[in-house]
């Protein structure tokens, strides 16, 4: 499952805004990645129905340990309300006692941008990760 591409579960009004985040995960050891990966495949079947979802994409890679994902929606609220329901709230409680690293980044787009590239999503919290190490964090 090297990437699940651009989903578009609600249409964004084409004079509108979107509010994108990206996150990068990291778990620590190979024996985590398939229960991860569990975990991931039903947040994805969830985001396919999620009020306020505009967008999402899911990169993994596996043999690294390492989880991408990009997602676009209506308002900071619609991301948080799904991001607390479950399945995903529980996915994110069970996860985290095996993450490495995991870093956030977030912010607005006009939704007439819409699905949101790759390369700008890495570089974004390539740079957050940065500016979290020379700040202490790293970890969110």
């Amino acid at each position: 499952m090297p990437t699940l591409g651009w989903i578009t579960p609600n249409p964004a009004p084409p004079q509108g805004s979107a509010y994108v985040m990206a996150s990068r995960f990291e778990v620590k050891s190979l024996s985590d990645v398939p229960r991860f990966l569990l975990k991931s495949l039903s947040s994805w079947s969830q985001v396919k129905t999620a009020p306020g979802a505009y967008g999402a994409s899911l990169i993994a890679q596996p043999l690294k340990r390492v989880f991408w994902t990009l997602s676009a929606w209506e308002d900071r609220d619609a991301l948080y309300a799904y991001a607390k329901s479950d399945p995903h709230g529980a996915a994110m409680r069970a996860m985290a006692p095996v993450m490495r690293q995991s870093t956030f980044t977030f912010w607005e787009v006009d939704s007439s941008s819409l699905p949101i590239g790759w390369d700008d999503a890495k570089r974004r919290l390539a740079d957050k990760a940065r500016e979290d190490a020379a700040g202490g964090g790293g970890r969110a």
